[in-house]
Order: structure tokens, then sequence, then C-alpha cells
């Protein structure tokens, strides 16, 4: 982790690495909304620096913790997260260990319930109604209402401390470009961030991104760092017999 002054690291919002633009960012006991699904859209610099801040107690908000030893579950060997919000917990076993176990606690989420809770939380919104989840156990305790012929479930919007997500292009004002799938939570989370800070793959210069191709707003991004060759892992790769 750096240990220069973060404003002689930086040039407006472009820091010179992950650890520099967390390094006076984070502390214990802090939300963080973390982008990506699986490994595909992960800000992968910027988690192994906040695993190697040493925070903890932390309550993160992703739709799921990664895989064992890479992305968010390097938090979860550290045990660093206190607490997730998460809607999918599949592919970690450690995830589940600690769950199970009752050393992890977990908010769990229909998926689109969770994109919903961080939009809200982006645009203001402090709760909606939903009837996804009503009838089951993501309905208790929560306030439930019926319009019309259908029952519905109060849910709050999502609001973290910081934001930490994963963009292929960015200019120096912070309006960013995703890749493709990449994008899945990505936005949702910067908007939900009371301060965001983007990886991105490549930087360019103000005016050289189409206004039409500009996916989220430099608005919403507070820091930027340059992760050129990101490792992007695969959870699982599948090909069919005879490799054909």
């Amino acid at each position: 982790m750096s240990t220069g002054s973060p404003t002689l690291e930086r040039k407006g919002k472009l820091y010179q690495d992950a650890a520099a633009a967390l390094s006076d960012l984070v502390s214990d006991g802090q939300t963080l909304a973390v982008g990506g699904f699986g490994l595909c859209g992960i800000p992968e610099a910027l988690i192994a620096a906040l695993r190697d801040t040493g925070v903890k107690d932390l309550t993160v908000i992703s739709n799921n913790a990664g895989v064992d030893g890479f992305g968010l579950g390097q938090l979860l060997a550290t045990r660093q997260i206190r607490k997730m919000i998460s809607s999918y917990v599949g592919e970690n076993k450690e995830f589940e260990r600690q769950f199970l176990a009752g050393e992890l606690e977990l908010e769990f989420n229909p998926q689109g319930t969770l994109a919903e809770r961080l939009r809200a939380g982006g645009a203001g919104i402090p709760a909606f109604f939903t009837a996804t989840g009503y009838g089951t156990v993501v309905a208790e305790g929560k306030e439930t209402r019926q319009f019309g012929d259908r029952h519905y479930v109060l849910e709050t919007a999502l609001v973290a401390d910081v934001a930490l997500v994963k963009a292929w292009k960015a200019d120096k004002s912070g309006n960013l470009v995703f890749n493709k799938t990449a994008r899945n939570f990505n936005p949702a989370c910067a908007m939900a961030g009371k301060v965001c800070v983007a990886e991105v793959e490549e930087l360019v210069e103000v005016g050289d991104l189409d206004p039409d191709q500009v996916h989220l707003p430099g608005i919403y991004v507070d820091r930027i760092v340059v992760n050129a060759h990101p490792e992007k892992r695969i959870e699982q790769r599948t090909v069919s017999e005879g490799g054909k």
C-alpha cells in the first residue's frame, strides 16, 4: 500500500494505482458496493488493494462473492467481510462454510431486487414495493401491501460508503464505457456509492469518447485507476467433446 500523499499521486480524478486510490478512503465498518457478476466485470486490482489495506468488519453489496481465492473471495479468506448483501452464493465454498457456521451474515436478495435496490439508492428513492419474494423467506420481517389483486413486499434502497467498479474505457472526466456483459451491476453500484472508484483498462482524453456511447456519466465517478492487463479469470470453462 502506498504511503505517500494521495494528493501527490493523482492528477484530477486519476490515481497512480489502486492502493493510492483507496489509501485515504476505506476504513473499518464501511459498506461497499462492488460491481461484477461472478468474475465478469469485477474490479480485480481494487479488490486486491482493499484486501491489502487490512480494513475489516465490512458490509459488501455485490451479486456474489467471487470464487475461492479470487475476487471478493480474497476478502472472505482474510475474514475482512462481516456481512454480504448478495443474490448468488453458489461458487464460493468459503462463503458457504462461513455462512453455515454462523461466521458471516447474509442478506439474501432476488437478483432483480438487488439491482433495483442499488438503482433506487442511486436515484434517491428510499424504498419501493415489488411482488418478487412475497410469501417466501425473502419477505420475512418486511412490510407487505396489496395493490389490486397482487401482494407486494417493501424493499429499502441500498447506499454504500464506497463503490468499486470496473469499466473498459474512461476519459479523464470519468465518463465510462463498459464491455458487453461486463457492464452488469457496475453502473448501479457506481450510482449507489457516496464515493465511486473506477478501475479501467484504457484511459483516453476528454472528447475521445462518443457521447452516445457513454454508459455512465463522469459525475458518478470520483476516482480512476488504470489496470491495463487484468487477469479476467473464467469461473467455469466448458468445451465440447473433441474440442469441437
